[in-house]
């Protein structure tokens, strides 16, 4: 009989959002009455229209595709070349980056587990707490941890707990991490780190030959100029990190997908034997074998975002949503909740009312005032005792949610 990779056997019962919407569907059925006044605040999906740069690009692509003389069939694995070099031109501009060091993808939410792939058992592997789940479940699924304790904790990763009293940043640790796992701005706390505390990791990595995984897919949403948007301002950062972004938050799509990671060439990891071997051929190969590239509409629509009018449409999008953010923080204020987050990020994340438990938080905020928030345990144990609530909404909808939040608490 075939077997399976038990590894898949040690994670916890499902993920993260697809519980919150079991959750939203049993209550929707239970009270068909109250579906249709739920809000969702919970996950982090785009509600407003793509840029319309974006569209135009886009139907211009397949209106190409419908000519037999401009068709196209398989593009680069990698990505078209007009696409990584809009991305170095307009994200990466002085910062040593090169377009071939840029991969197209069809998301980072693929990217930050399938990255896993060329990396060897064995190594320390550091996350924060709380922590986007992916990074924790694709570990597991590969075989990087143990089984997980009673509060969820896997055995064999080395959690950097973030708390208000350290800005939800973590120090950088006393212990030896060989992979490092960062996102700036944070999700779920929408922290920012700034430039000395990436300074640090680099510095740390560096001493330690470790490799930093960079997820900055909301780094458009950062409003402090004195905040860098890539780990590639640091100095040295280009021997020690791979950076992550995403078109799916600043450009809107989340069902679209596209996404870009960056692999300098001199980054270098050990093999079996010692020898030191470029993590840049090592993706490469890995993204030619298994994936045949993002689609050429959709390139020509992530190339959009860089235009003069998509750079402006994308602008109204990120204010749009921040936008949102700022009202959110001021009703949880009002309400007399401890609020952090929500400046440079679009997710506010909300300290429960004493005594209440993220997940009672959750029912009591689903039950009583229908609307949908992300429970702060649901990103790590760490979390518990928080609530996150996403900018991502029209703004009538968030305008009610603030009603209903005040109210809900009055």
């Amino acid at each position: 009989m075939a077997t399976i990779n038990s590894n898949f056997l040690k994670l916890k019962a499902g993920y993260l959002f697809p519980e919150i919407a079991r959750r939203v569907r049993e209550y929707s059925e239970k009270h068909p009455d109250l579906a249709a006044r739920i809000i969702r605040c919970g996950i982090g999906d785009v509600t407003e229209p793509l840029p319309q740069a974006v569209v135009q690009a886009m139907h211009q692509a397949v209106d190409e595709l419908a000519v037999r003389d401009s068709f196209r069939g398989y593009g680069p694995e990698q990505g078209y070349e007009f696409l990584r070099q809009a991305i170095v031109d307009h994200q990466y501009a002085g910062l040593g980056i090169s377009a071939d060091e840029v991969f197209i993808s069809d998301g980072s939410k693929c990217d930050t587990g399938n990255i896993l792939e060329i990396f060897g058992k064995g190594n320390v592997i550091a996350i924060t707490d709380p922590v986007y789940p992916v990074y924790v479940d694709t570990n597991v699924m590969a075989g990087n941890t143990g089984e997980a304790d009673a509060s969820g904790a896997y055995a064999g990763l080395l959690y950097m707990e973030c708390n208000a009293s350290n800005g939800f940043v973590a120090a950088v640790p006393e212990e030896r991490a060989d992979i490092i796992y960062l996102c700036f701005p944070n999700n779920p706390t929408g922290a920012v780190a700034s430039r000395e505390q990436l300074e640090a990791w680099v510095n740390y990595a560096q001493a330690h030959g470790s490799i930093i995984l960079f997820d900055a897919a909301y780094e458009a949403f950062i409003q402090d100029p004195e905040i860098p948007h890539s780990i590639y301002e640091i100095p040295g950062a280009r021997e020690v990190a791979i950076e992550f972004r995403s078109f799916s938050k600043n450009g809107g799509f989340t069902g679209v997908r596209c996404a870009s990671v960056v692999i300098p060439k001199g980054l270098v990891a050990k093999a079996d034997d010692g020898s030191e071997v470029a993590l840049h051929g090592l993706w490469s190969r890995r993204h030619s074998t298994k994936f045949n590239g993002a689609s050429y509409p959709v390139q020509r629509g992530a190339e959009a975002v860089f235009s003069p009018e998509g750079k402006a449409q994308v602008q109204q999008l990120i204010n749009h949503y921040m936008g949102n953010a700022r009202l959110l923080r001021e009703a949880a204020l009002a309400a007399g909740l401890k609020i952090f987050g929500g400046i440079n990020a679009p997710y506010v994340w909300v300290a429960c009312p004493e005594g209440v438990s993220s997940w009672s938080m959750f029912d009591r905020m689903l039950g009583e005032a229908q609307v949908v928030i992300t429970p702060g345990s649901g990103f790590g144990s760490a979390g518990e005792g928080y609530f996150r609530i996403s900018a991502f909404n029209s703004r009538a909808n968030v305008e009610e949610v603030c009603r209903r939040l005040q109210a809900l608490l009055a």
